[in-house]
């Protein structure tokens, strides 16, 4: 009998909670199994409310009326509009009637636009159209729109501490900066690349080589003198390069012009031969003109 009653004291001692509770308990309150819900437990009336559709005053609530059915902002049908509208004013004063202040205004404006759209047009003074009610409200969503669409393209716009960070870097300005250390195979490459550009850089000096007329008329004249005729191509030392055989030939055209020399071909395509004036064919002739030379 007593070791009934100490084995049966025993299992009053240990816990009775089960090991498996995922699919038993309502949920977890300080790391322990709740089975039961409190009969003490409050749950605030808004505590399980949703939002489907959150608007940040009356102007946001009527241009999603106004867009949501395509109407047009410069046509507004009122009474539409206004149905609809109170219809969520009074979800609204159901939930927080400190929210609905700013909304009922709204729907005070939007029934006296209606009121007025249903009394007869009265003409002006001056016979133009009176202005139409629903001009002031339509403005007013234009302008409101352009601000809302303006204030998105501003937050797609990078802001920090949201999309980026700003790093900041501790700086010793004591702190000597170390070189790095040059490899020899990398001085080897070095001085390859400067040798391989300097290949490419190549000088040339030119000269000024003095070249007189006058020396060449006399050069001209000398050889003639011992040859009756000479032919064209060997007046000329083209080896000289063609700075000389341009002075060469300005000097044979200089005696040419001066009657000195005649230049002579015996028929058309034959070769053309050089060879002194007929005025100048005599000894003394031909060393006065040298000396004229």
């Amino acid at each position: 009998m007593n070791s009934k009653l100490d084995e049966l004291a025993g299992q009053s001692d240990r816990d009775s909670t089960p090991d498996t509770v995922d699919g038993l308990a309502l949920a977890r309150l300080y790391g322990e199994p709740l089975f039961n819900v409190p009969t003490d437990l409050y749950i605030p009336p808004d505590a399980l409310e949703v939002f489907l559709e959150a608007f940040e005053g009356p102007l946001d609530l009527l241009l999603y009326l106004i867009r949501k059915q395509n109407f047009n902002i410069l046509d507004i049908p009122m009474a539409d509009l206004t149905r609809q509208y109170l219809e969520y004013i009074n979800e609204i004063r159901n939930r927080n009637l400190e929210l609905a202040a700013e909304y009922l205004l709204m729907a005070a404006m939007l029934i006296e636009i209606k009121s007025r759209m249903l009394l007869p047009v009265i003409p002006k003074d001056d016979g133009s159209e009176p202005e139409d009610p629903r001009a002031e409200l339509a403005r007013r969503l234009i302008e409101y729109e352009q601000m809302k669409l303006a204030a998105q393209e501003l937050d797609k716009l990078p802001v920090i501490d949201r999309d980026f960070w700003v790093s900041h870097a501790h700086h010793d300005p004591e702190t000597v900066a170390r070189l790095p250390d040059v490899l020899p195979h990398e001085l080897k490459e070095a001085w390859q690349a400067i040798l391989r550009r300097a290949s490419l850089n190549k000088t040339h000096t030119i000269s000024r080589e003095e070249l007189s007329v006058r020396e060449h008329m006399t050069f001209i004249l000398r050889r003639l003198q011992t040859q009756k005729f000479v032919e064209f191509f060997d007046l000329f030392d083209v080896q000289r390069g063609v700075p000389v055989v341009v002075v060469h030939f300005i000097a044979m055209l200089e005696l040419t012009r001066e009657g000195l020399l005649r230049v002579t071909q015996a028929e058309p395509y034959a070769p053309i031969y050089v060879r002194l004036g007929y005025e100048a064919t005599g000894e003394n002739a031909a060393s006065g003109a040298i000396a004229a030379a």
